[in-house]
């Protein structure tokens, strides 16, 4: 008699915590659409590099013609670049309010997209990047960016208002050293200005 008695408060305990423990689940795990729809958005925040030869660079010199330039080649096997990256990232915020672009050119193969991938994700330039070209001919796109450039990485070159060469450096420098070659960059440009407006 006292068993049947506490059959039906045993199943009663048991539907609810069934309900609790599929809310808990709900509330935790969320549906499998939701999960699907947030995977999809956060995989387009980060567009792959835009592919580039020597005459979509030389493009893009022409576009910039007008203010000062800096860009930085990069590449993520290569260890120097990593870690001067983010220097660069900062220092495009820094002076992007004094009129100085900056664009980096990415030399991966399509063999390393997901490195390159996560790099970008990971330090979030917050201007364009490129990539080379799969297949071109290196030694030609180096020389025509650059006549002393043989390769080494990473390259910063600094243009300009004019779209001329104004400095490189081959391999990679202190903080101080680029935050005066910014700052160079932005006198060369000032006086190229005052000069076309006339006394």
């Amino acid at each position: 008699m006292k068993r049947r008695q506490q059959f039906p408060s045993l199943i009663f305990a048991l539907a609810l915590l069934f309900l609790f423990t599929s809310v808990d689940l709900a509330r935790t795990h969320g549906s499998p659409a939701k999960s699907l729809t947030v995977t999809a958005q956060s995989s387009t925040k980060t567009p792959d590099p835009q592919v580039i030869d020597l005459a979509g660079y030389q493009q893009l010199l022409t576009k910039s013609r007008g203010k000062p330039l800096a860009v930085n080649f990069w590449a993520t096997w290569c260890e120097p670049c990593r870690d001067e990256y983010p220097l660069i990232v900062e220092l495009a915020a820094e002076f992007k309010s004094q009129g100085i672009s900056v664009i980096g050119i990415n030399m991966d193969d399509d063999s390393d997209m997901n490195l390159v991938r996560r790099f970008l994700a990971r330090t979030q330039p917050h201007f364009p990047n490129y990539r080379q070209k799969p297949g071109i001919d290196l030694d030609g796109f180096y020389r025509g960016v650059n006549p002393a450039w043989n390769g080494t990485m990473p390259q910063t070159i600094f243009y300009t208002r004019d779209g001329r060469i104004n400095l490189y450096f081959l391999g990679t420098r202190p903080r101080p050293v680029f935050e005066q070659a910014f700052r160079d960059l932005l006198t060369k440009s000032a006086a190229q200005n005052k000069s076309v407006a006339g006394p």
